[in-house]
């Protein structure tokens, strides 16, 4: 079950860039207890992330976006840790996949007269924010960083690579708290040892994928799959909430 789900991540990382992690997520947490989930994929997403490099080269990096969104996923990152410590992280959930399915909804009714938006350093610095703070929480940042970079038009190339290497320096962040929580035991690192082959494998798979999907396609496969995180951390949020009612 790791290995299934640590290849579909991979597939996720090679063919949009990451960020949807958290479809294979739920596959972890059938067989172990999530955060123990969290500890497995901390080192097995940063290996990931530098294979990708193969790949997601700075060429295919939109640096202004860049320096808008790094300084706000610091400061979600951050803020993400106290949120764990201090806040009910369902809530987050519920906030959070409530206004993805909005702006899903929002792109679906008007996606025949959208035209690309002007970056903006506030929104960027928004968005960099609530990803931090849900890809701390939840592993699922990426539908605030879709929300911003999406509307934008940026080639499929761009979109993919920039939200690689935005997803890198986010997991290269997270690594030490998650691992921190983890139990580091031999039989820890020789899941993580069997589990990446799948993970580089994934990665190779949705990189032709990727190379064979147009522009077009490309967009309106990303707002699908941001419907799918979407209700997936919705559900999360709700059942979370639930049960500690």
């Amino acid at each position: 079950m790791a290995v299934l789900a640590v290849g579909v991540i991979g597939f996720m990382k090679g063919a949009f860039g990451g960020g949807f992690a958290i479809i294979g997520i739920p596959l972890l947490a059938l067989v172990m207890d999530p955060i123990k989930a969290g500890s497995l994929l901390a080192p097995i997403f940063v290996a990931t992330d530098l294979y990708a490099f193969r790949y997601w080269r700075p060429r295919t990096w939109s640096r202004p976006d860049l320096a808008y969104l790094v300084p706000g996923l610091l400061a979600g990152v951050l803020a993400g840790y106290f949120v764990l410590r201090d806040v009910n992280r369902h809530v987050v959930e519920i906030l959070m996949a409530v206004t993805t399915l909005l702006f899903a909804w929002l792109w679906w009714r008007g996606r025949s007269t959208v035209q690309p938006r002007p970056r903006s350093k506030n929104k960027a610095l928004l968005a960099g924010s609530a990803s931090g703070i849900t890809t701390m929480v939840a592993h699922s940042g990426g539908p605030p960083l879709a929300m911003y970079l999406l509307p934008l038009g940026l080639s499929k190339e761009v979109y993919a690579g920039t939200t690689s290497m935005f997803f890198t320096i986010g997991n290269l962040l997270k690594a030490g708290p998650w691992l921190a929580v983890g139990e580091l035991s031999w039989g820890f690192w020789s899941l993580v040892a069997i589990c990446l082959p799948a993970a580089f494998f994934g990665v190779w798979a949705g990189w032709r994928l990727h190379h064979r999907l147009n522009q077009a396609q490309m967009v309106r496969l990303c707002y699908g799959l941001l419907v799918v995180t979407a209700t997936k951390l919705l559900w999360d949020g709700v059942a979370g909430v639930w049960a500690q009612g």
